[in-house]
């Protein structure tokens, strides 16, 4: 399934056969101490720099309404973010997953965010819209 918006992620957790939860991490695009000249003055352009994750959480689909819904959320731990990459987790027929089965994956993404292994997980900017990383 192609992903072009936050609303076609939840549609297609909401289709999936078993029960899903939905992992979020929010990172902030930060400018490397180590920055060269060419890389600050691409930073000030909008391009490169380095993902932070700055907080995170899970939901199910059901308990997410929009994109604006978690905006509004992630907006309350007044955290700076520049992008919120989203996984999701199926659970087994008739069982929904909790957020104690989503904690360590959950981890694992944060820490993978953190060494920029990024290809497994769906970003999308502060709109909402999906984003190409390189």
């Amino acid at each position: 399934m192609n992903i072009a918006s936050f609303d076609d992620l939840l549609s297609a957790a909401r289709a999936q056969p078993l029960p899903q939860r939905l992992l979020f991490v929010f990172a902030g695009i930060e400018l490397p101490d180590d920055a060269t000249p060419e890389e600050r003055a691409a930073f000030e352009q909008g391009q490169g720099g380095a993902l932070v994750p700055q907080m995170c959480v899970d939901k199910s689909p059901d308990e997410l309404a929009s994109f604006d819904q978690l905006k509004q959320e992630a907006a309350t731990f007044g955290q700076p973010w520049g992008m919120v990459f989203a996984a999701a987790m199926s659970g087994a027929p008739g069982k929904a997953l909790t957020s104690a089965d989503a904690d360590e994956p959950l981890q694992k993404m944060v820490e993978a965010i953190r060494q920029g292994r990024i290809q497994a997980y769906i970003p999308f900017d502060p709109q909402g819209r999906p984003v190409q990383i390189g």
